[in-house]
């Protein structure tokens, strides 16, 4: 099995959705700056990978690398109802990030094809209950999903040694991993990018560059995202708690300043988002 660093293998999830499709229909010809993996979990459908028509049924999982152009149809009295994910900020092994690296983009599972798809019906479950902490259950779901595909002794790694990253490439990956654990472990404290560079031995110039050129964002606004992401988990699963309060467990004193923070990034006030109907 391919290499995870299980300390800072964190991927984002964009989405993730079920849909039904009944035929004749057909989407336009597109591709992902993110990975994305499509699951049909009942009927057929014809997708056309890289100019490629392939006519895949229940069964079958696609992965799609950034890109990668692809497309599907059904044809009169085709159905078909499938699981659609968007994960970024991610790495295997050598591979580059947000890089699922098989030598394939369409897999049948053998060995854990029953887990494989007994999980999927915990994610349609899931999505269609959305009980509080939801979210963080679909994660958990979807990152089982990605480690069954990996263990599955159908499934081959790519031999293009091509695409592995040198050395180089290779430690600056892991070098913002590294900073994304800290600033995950560290959300409550007073961070700055000075004090992280400082906590790898490096200079702020460096942390900031090399963390914009992976992730395509600053230190300091992932970390703001990700106070806030923790915010409206805070949110969702306590109906007591205050703003002030919220505030205060993500890392900021100053409640009004979060959230302005928080609606500038969600559109409504923290007060708003725990009023809404859960």
């Amino acid at each position: 099995m391919l290499k995870i660093d299980s300390k800072t293998f964190n991927p984002e999830i964009l989405y993730v959705f079920d849909s039904e499709m009944v035929g004749p229909t057909a989407g336009k010809n597109h591709y992902h700056d993110f990975f994305e993996l499509s699951i049909l979990i009942e009927g057929q459908s014809e997708y056309t990978i890289e100019g490629k028509k392939h006519l895949l049924s229940k069964g079958s999982i696609l992965l799609f690398n950034p890109g990668v152009y692809h497309y599907e149809q059904a044809f009169e009295g085709m159905y078909n109802r499938q699981i659609h994910i968007g994960i970024r900020r991610f790495s295997i092994d050598r591979f580059p990030r947000d890089f699922f690296p098989l030598d394939t983009t369409i897999v049948h599972l053998s060995e854990y094809e029953d887990a494989f798809f007994e999980t999927c019906t915990e994610i349609v479950k899931e999505r269609k209950e959305r009980q509080s902490g939801y979210d963080i259950i679909l994660k958990a779901l979807v990152l089982k999903l990605m480690v069954y595909i990996l263990r599955d002794k159908s499934t081959e790694q790519m031999e293009d040694k091509e695409l592995l990253l040198t050395d180089e490439k290779l430690e600056r990956q892991q070098l913002v991993d590294q900073i994304k654990l800290y600033i995950e472990t560290n959300y409550r404290e007073d961070l700055t990018v000075n004090g992280i560079a400082e906590a790898f031995f490096s200079s702020p110039a460096t942390v900031s560059r090399i963390f914009k050129e992976q992730l395509g964002e600053s230190p300091i606004n992932y970390l703001i995202r990700y106070r806030l992401e923790k915010a409206k988990v805070l949110l969702d699963s306590a109906d007591d708690i205050s703003i002030k309060e919220t505030a205060h467990l993500i890392g900021y004193e100053d409640a009004l300043y979060f959230s302005k923070l928080f609606k500038k990034y969600y559109g409504s006030s923290p007060t708003d988002y725990a009023k809404r109907p859960k």
